[in-house]
């Protein structure tokens, strides 16, 4: 099943001749036409810059450091506990739900009269 031309974008470039000209010879090269050379291209970029912002890269000192800090976390500082308690204060209810249950009243509107 082909998609319907509602189903599909479009991507439009202008480039200087040089550019234009490498890009032709190298879609050649693998056999494809310039459109389908520059969007595998444009795609296999962009699954790589999303994979880069989706991943973590650590040195393994790094990594060393946090696998230690994760098996043994060092004890809340006082500035910490403070915060946590304020926190709390703040957010839980009396049910030490952060949520509010209560229905929020409804805000009618009312219609300017006509003069």
């Amino acid at each position: 099943m082909t998609p319907s031309t509602e189903d599909r974008g479009r991507i439009t470039a202008r480039v200087p001749q040089g550019v234009q000209d490498t890009l032709q010879h190298a879609a050649e090269l693998q056999g494809a036409t310039l459109n389908q050379f520059v969007v595998q291209a444009a795609l296999s970029e962009a699954r790589r810059v999303i994979e880069r912002d989706r991943v973590i890269h650590l040195s393994s000192a790094d990594a060393a450091l946090l696998l230690r800090l994760l098996e043994k976390p060092p004890a809340p500082t006082a500035s910490l506990r403070k915060a946590l308690r304020a926190y709390k204060n703040r957010t839980l209810d009396a049910q030490h739900s952060a949520f509010d249950w209560a229905p929020r009243p409804k805000r009618v509107r009312q219609r300017k009269r006509r003069a």
